[in-house]
């Protein structure tokens, strides 16, 4: 089954100026990802993890996506200092393009981290690189073959046995004609909940933004775009898990609720001080309906004003 609707084109949003980057430089330190240890000497690398997974695979991938970013944009971030050097934690990361996805993917892995990521398994189909996802730590996600509780059971088994997970909570590339972040899948806060459950600790969550790559053209990039991506500061649901013990087979549904709008909209908010930009006053992008609609009660307040 293919998904609804067709992703903007790049004339729907202007290229990410190179007034709009400074200002962020004013605001905080951006580095270059695509190097490892980007944040500075002193960080040390989880290596049995990077053994665990393909260390020759892994390194071949990360060196052409490097080579291909170099080439094609000037790619910056800020926040990476946030990721753990060590245990479990999920990125929730923005999909706006089949591009910016190896933003966070390249950064983790330059930060001495393999988080397995769930993707899409048709791109384990994809020639040639999809090989290389399936070695650097891809898990194929059947959409919409109504396993949805198997993937998510998967998922906290990575988290529980110590590693590292990436998702993509939108599910696919964003149908907002703007490009904002649409409305996410469930799947994110109900797997944090019950990581966290048992675990007996709240798994850390962070969202990951990356905006620019919708407007290069993939055929011809020249000149070069501005990327830039935000590692948020990790989303505190600690509340949400007062009474974990008590829940019964499976976080109450009035949390997972929650905790998703609190991750739609934090990745909004860090999106608008990426662009420069007010999120729609109208709402969200609800992809089941192809609508934009307004916000619920829930989820704290949005916007959040600046990103640290």
């Amino acid at each position: 089954m293919a998904s609804k609707g067709k992703p903007s084109p790049r004339s729907a949003v202007s290229p990410l100026s190179d007034a709009q980057v400074a200002k962020l430089a004013k605001q905080h330190k951006l580095v270059d990802p695509m190097h490892d240890f980007p944040t500075g000497p002193g960080r040390k690398a989880k290596v049995e993890e990077i053994n665990a997974q393909n260390p020759q695979a892994t390194k071949r991938l990360l060196t052409g996506v490097d080579v291909v970013f170099n080439a094609s944009c000037k790619t910056r971030a800020w926040g990476l200092e946030h990721v753990p050097e060590d245990g479990p934690f999920i990125t929730a990361a923005s999909h706006v393009t089949m591009f910016d996805v190896f933003v966070p993917m390249a950064s983790l892995f330059h930060m001495g981290r393999r988080p397995r990521y769930m993707a899409k398994a048709e791109m384990a189909k994809w020639p040639l690189i999809g090989k290389w996802f399936q070695l650097v730590g891809m898990q194929p996600v059947q959409r919409h073959s109504g396993k949805a509780k198997q993937i998510e059971e998967t998922s906290i088994d990575i988290l529980t046995s110590g590693r590292p997970l990436t998702v993509w909570p939108e599910g696919t590339v964003t149908r907002d004609p703007k490009k904002w972040v649409m409305s996410i899948k469930e799947g994110v806060a109900y797997i944090a909940l019950e990581s966290s459950r048992r675990l007996g600790h709240q798994v850390p969550l962070y969202p990951a933004v990356t905006w620019g790559a919708a407007s290069i053209n993939h055929w011809w990039p020249w000149p070069r775009k501005n990327v830039v991506m935000c590692y948020d500061r990790q989303l505190d649901y600690a509340d949400l898990l007062v009474d974990m013990d008590s829940w019964g087979e499976e976080p109450p549904a009035e949390a997972v609720n929650e905790l998703m709008w609190r991750v739609l909209k934090r990745m909004n908010t860090v999106l608008a001080e990426i662009r420069g930009e007010q999120f729609p006053a109208e709402g969200y992008w609800d992809y089941r309906s192809m609508s934009r609609k307004p916000w619920p009660e829930v989820g704290g307040p949005f916007p959040a004003g600046k990103v640290e």
